[in-house]
């Protein structure tokens, strides 16, 4: 095994851990439908997706929140994030793990999880 296959795997497998971590603290927070889509294989984008519902625009911006501020506190800083505010639809972008919190009606109309039908689904608890 080279030094850069050691180096990707350890890099996937930390990746891995913040999106189930992610997931976790969304799922803490009532997060509905979470799903952790390992993206291996089918882009160079991003190593996993972290999808999740809100029940409202203020849930959704509180989850959001609740993930960069706990995230933040284990030493995790996001590198972009869209729409907190709005709360229609949350993107929080970590490189390595991007994070889709959805009020409902968006996250139907949207359907990612069709679009990433080839992604694994990871479990997270």
């Amino acid at each position: 095994m080279t030094a850069l296959t050691r180096t990707t795997r350890a890099t996937r497998a930390a990746s891995e851990l913040l999106a189930k971590r992610a997931a976790r603290l969304m799922s803490d927070f009532k997060g509905t439908d979470i799903q952790v889509l390992s993206l291996d294989g089918l882009t160079d984008m991003t190593d996993f997706f972290v999808i999740a519902s809100g029940t409202s625009d203020t849930h959704v911006r509180s989850m959001a929140d609740h993930v960069v501020r706990s995230l933040r506190e284990e030493g995790e800083r996001v590198t972009h994030a869209e729409g907190v505010e709005q709360g229609r639809w949350a993107l929080l972008d970590y490189t390595d793990v991007v994070i889709h919190v959805f009020h409902p009606t968006l996250r139907n109309f949207y359907q990612l999880e069709r679009l990433w039908s080839d992604a694994e689904r990871v479990a997270f608890e």
